[in-house]
């Protein structure tokens, strides 16, 4: 079993401590616009039943079968920001805008992160995928409270010199190097499901969520001792950073996770380096 992390601490907390400040402030403006807690609204659902509210929490997505869509108390999610689970009862959301989820925390399997979300309260239950629901919103507005920023890196599109062969040059001619031991340069992503070489990684401004940019290249054989010389997540949770990799390079289709993949880097065991 794996434990739950300290990143779902910290993200309990931020709603504890943002929140109450935001909903105060909303109190100020009177009248039935003040926000409300998550937990308000399912400790006494029949006072708000039918009516037009606001509610304060924290929003989780996750694609899948069945898919989650939800207003909850806080999240939960592993150290590389993955897995993210809803804590406490639970609203559904119906119709929340995919725009707002730009400036959510996307760690590459699901978005989340702290809203503002207005909509009209039913708790009749047998909401969302198979009923499972007791609550759900209809959502008409919906704004982050929190907006997360990007940043990018990425490698230059240009020549490597004599004896390499750039990222780029491979993924535009992909079968003059199949099958051959080449070297090149790109930014390596692991994150324990995914093992790529791509042109770039987008992180938060601290670093974390890292996600691969561009079309990456499955990447197997990276050596762990390189791997510590990189950028860590929470207890090798992921790594990431630019590299240096010389290795066999095929292409064709069918690699990696889920056969997803167009072409596959096997590194040599001495063959890579941070830069």
């Amino acid at each position: 079993m794996i434990p739950r992390p300290w990143h779902a601490i910290v993200l309990l907390v931020a709603l504890f401590g943002v929140l109450p400040l935001l909903a105060t402030c909303g109190s100020q403006s009177g009248g039935s616009g003040a926000s409300l807690y998550v937990q308000q609204v399912t400790a006494n659902p029949g006072a708000y039943a039918g009516k037009e509210i606001t509610v304060d929490g924290a929003y989780v997505w996750r694609p899948g079968d069945p898919s989650i869509s939800v207003l909850a108390l806080g999240v939960s999610t592993l150290d590389n920001g993955l897995d993210a689970q809803p804590l406490g009862d639970t609203i559904w959301l119906e119709g929340f805008p995919a725009e707002v989820t730009e400036h959510l925390h996307r760690p590459g399997d699901a978005v989340y992160g702290f809203v503002r979300v207005r909509g009209e309260f039913s708790a009749t239950g047998g909401y969302g995928p198979g009923g499972q629901y007791q609550y759900q919103l209809n959502v008409k507005s919906a704004e982050p409270i929190e907006r997360v920023r990007r940043v990018e890196q990425r490698i230059d599109d240009r020549p490597l010199g004599e004896g390499k062969v750039s990222f780029f040059e491979l993924q535009r001619h992909p079968e003059r190097y199949n099958g051959q031991t080449v070297t090149t340069q790109g930014y390596y992503f692991w994150n324990g499901v995914i093992y790529v070489l791509a042109e770039g990684i987008s992180t938060e401004e601290d670093g974390s969520s890292p996600q691969p940019l561009g079309d990456p290249i499955w990447m197997e054989g990276f050596p762990p001792d390189q791997s510590a010389l990189l950028n860590l997540g929470p207890n090798n949770s992921y790594v990431w950073g630019a590299v240096e990799v010389t290795g066999v390079f095929q292409t064709g289709g069918g690699f990696g996770k889920d056969g997803a993949y167009q072409s596959l880097f096997v590194v040599d065991p001495n063959g890579a380096r941070p830069l």
